[in-house]
């Protein structure tokens, strides 16, 4: 189940505008904090924010998460980014996917992903709290609904009853015989 960190509204326009907003909030120390962990601990605070990320020396390759410090130094490379563009980018959905949309953006993704490539479900991570959850059950949640890709009802009121699993006994009950 792979993250996902959806930044919804009723239009693209809104959902771009909301996006940019919590982007420009992500503070300079905390988005280079964050980035060079991701890098193995590579010192990022002698370079330009606003200029490329500089050439990272294989052995920090080992210090960190191999798929996170890949798919930072390809966006680095592939799209041109400044490191600024790079720490608020990775900042804001601590790597995860980030989906920007309106409601139906947002389902086509998520069913493209579901249909296609066998995801089982995802873990949403959003923006921000409790208004980034709420946009995304108010607005995306009946979208999936329509589609058939979330339920409507619930099995019963417990994880385990809507999984159908019978509780198991408890380990302190007093055992009868």
């Amino acid at each position: 189940m792979p993250g996902l960190n959806a930044v919804v509204g009723h239009t693209a326009k809104e959902a771009e505008e909301k996006h940019r907003f919590l982007q420009s909030k992500i503070h300079s120390d905390v988005g280079l904090e964050l980035l060079s962990n991701t890098l193995g601990g590579f010192d990022l605070s002698e370079y330009d924010i606003d200029g490329p990320l500089p050439e990272i020396p294989d052995h920090y390759g080992e210090l960190s998460g191999q798929t996170s410090l890949r798919n930072v130094v390809a966006w680095a490379r592939e799209e041109k980014l400044t490191i600024r563009q790079l720490y608020e980018r990775f900042a804001g959905a601590r790597g995860q996917r980030t989906l920007v949309g309106s409601p139906v953006d947002i389902a086509d993704d998520m069913e493209k992903w579901f249909r296609g490539y066998g995801v089982d479900g995802f873990l949403v991570q959003p923006a921000y709290l409790p208004g980034g959850l709420d946009d995304f059950v108010d607005l995306v949640i009946p979208e999936l609904q329509s589609r058939g890709l979330f339920r409507t009802e619930y099995e019963g009121s417990t994880l385990r009853e809507h999984l159908g699993l019978k509780r198991p006994p408890s380990r302190y009950a007093a055992a009868t015989t």
